[in-house]
Order: structure tokens, then C-alpha cells, then sequence
């Protein structure tokens, strides 16, 4: 468990990472502690573990939001979501995936889950959430349908499977694609500012200012492919 403690001259907020699950991913809760709410990212399973967290934090959550539909980022979606009475947000060109068990490989997992949010957000959508300015950023390569959220008044970005420290996600599962990867990172996250603290769907956060001096993926030689 990470928590990182942020203060601004408006905002008195928090960032909380559980990681949970077979494949050890991590969802993070957004604590805005001025007003007393969160919103939550990637809830991927254990979910008595995420609600513990969000009671701890003393804040009410007001919504989910999902990078993308693979099974280790939506196990938990259903139970917190009718839990907090709380809408789930994802890209519509996720849509498919996030509904699909095979497609979202929780069908060769042991438990086949399936989720429909009650909000899109497409790319380039401003929204607030928990008193949050959220900008999402369409981001496919991963999956289609991937998202990142950039918080700009607090200069985070919550990258999924897109961005890792060092690394990218993997796109080898239904509707990947390296080519649209390298995109994505080279037109809708390099131009972040440098000082963005990025915190990634798993292993430990980082900064974009890190990641273009000292990810591969991040070079140019690799959009060519």
C-alpha cells in the first residue's frame, strides 16, 4: 500500500494505491480531503481491501473509472459500485471488451465477469469528479478502447496498462496493437508536462520526465515500428 499525501492552496488531497489480485495490479483511490470524497480507478478484485481503504480515508466515493476492461482491472467493479451506489466510467470503444469474458480474459480465469458502464468518456472529455478536474485521454494499443486520466490541477496521470515505469503494456490480447501503442505515447502522453506523476495499472509510480529520458519505448526510433 502507497500513499502519497498532496497538498495545494485550494486542495488538501490524497492519492491511496492498493494492489490486489493474481497479477498484482493496482487501483488507486483519489481522496479529495476538502470535501470528504474519492473517486476510484481500476477496483481489479478484493474488494473488502478497497472498501477497508475508502473507509480509512473517511471520504465517500462518488465514481469508478476504468482504464480499460481487462479482468484484473474490473473484478471488484460490481460489488463496490452497488456497495457506494456509484457509476462506472470507461472509453465506448471499450465497451465490447469490458462486456465479453473472453475478450477480457476473465473467462480463462476462474471467474468470468462482465461490466457496462453508465458513462463514456471520450477522448479529450473535461469532467469532475470529487471536486477533481479529469481530462480523459484516448490512449489505444494496449487495448482499443484504453484510457488514461490526467488530473491537471494536481499533474497526475493515471496511465493504466498504457504506460509502466520502464515499460508499455502488453498487446498481444484482443484488439492490441503495438503500432497504436507507440501512438499513443509519441501524440497523447509525451506532451504531458515533464513534471507529470504518472501512476500506472502496475508496479510503482513514476514521472513522464523519467520515462522519456529512460524508457525505450519512448524514443523515436521505435514509432517507426
Amino acid at each position: 500500500m502507497q500513499e502519497n499525501n498532496l497538498h495545494d492552496g485550494v486542495l488538501d488531497y490524497k492519492i491511496i494505491r492498493k494492489t490486489v489480485g493474481q497479477v498484482e495490479t493496482n487501483c488507486y483511490i483519489a481522496v479529495n480531503g476538502s470535501l470528504g470524497e474519492c473517486f476510484i480507478v481500476d477496483p481489479g478484485d478484493e474488494e473488502v481491501i478497497l472498501a477497508k481503504a475508502i473507509e480509512e480515508s473517511k471520504s465517500v466515493p462518488k465514481a469508478i473509472l476504468l482504464t480499460h476492461g481487462h479482468f484484473d482491472h474490473i473484478y471488484a467493479v460490481e460489488p463496490l459500485a452497488t456497495k457506494y451506489g456509484i457509476p462506472v466510467y470507461a472509453s465506448e470503444k471499450e465497451a465490447e471488451l469490458l462486456k465479453n469474458p473472453g475478450m477480457n480474459c476473465s473467462k480463462f480465469y476462474g471467474r468470468e465477469v462482465s461490466v457496462i458502464p453508465e458513462n463514456y468518456v471520450e477522448d479529450g472529455d473535461v469532467f469532475e469528479i470529487a471536486g477533481f478536474t479529469i481530462k480523459g485521454i484516448h490512449t489505444p494499443g494496449h487495448t482499443k478502447g484504453s484510457i488514461c486520466y490526467y488530473l491537471p490541477e494536481i499533474n497526475v496521470l493515471f496511465s493504466g496498462d498504457t504506460l509502466f515505469k520502464g515499460s508499455v503494456g502488453r498487446t498481444d490480447l484482443p484488439t492490441g496493437n503495438t503500432h497504436l501503442l507507440l501512438e499513443s505515447l509519441r501524440d497523447k502522453i509525451i506532451v504531458l508536462p515533464p513534471k507529470t506523476v504518472i501512476y500506472p495499472g502496475h508496479g510503482p509510480e513514476t514521472e513522464l520526465d523519467y520515462e522519456k529520458r529512460n524508457n525505450s519505448y519512448m524514443y523515436g526510433d521505435n514509432w517507426k515500428e
